[in-house]
């Protein structure tokens, strides 16, 4: 059964997001049986380089602890974003049915 963490992102994901992010997600990480993070871009208006290069270091850590990353509520700008960044190898993209 899966343990889910979703971290919601604010409308503009970059730099100053940083420590939230960082908070959020070494609190998921400090949760027993975890083996699911999402990060929800339902909301996300706005990302920058900063922003991507918190995703990669967040997949890195996810790997070490065998926890499973995705995405969910892409839209917009964000997810041309994502795609270009080639983000798809390093999470899985949940699409609404």
């Amino acid at each position: 059964m899966a343990n889910v963490i979703v971290i919601s992102l604010p409308e503009r994901f970059d730099f100053y997001y940083h420590k939230k992010f960082t908070s959020d997600y070494q609190r998921a990480f400090t949760d027993v049986g975890v083996n699911q993070l999402v990060l929800d871009f339902s909301r996300v208006l706005y990302i920058d380089s900063s922003a991507l290069g918190m995703m990669v270091l967040l997949h890195r850590k996810a790997l070490e602890k065998k926890i499973s990353t995705s995405i969910r509520g892409l839209h917009g700008q964000a997810e041309d974003i994502i795609k270009i960044a080639n983000m798809e190898r390093l999470y899985r993209i949940e699409r609404e049915k």
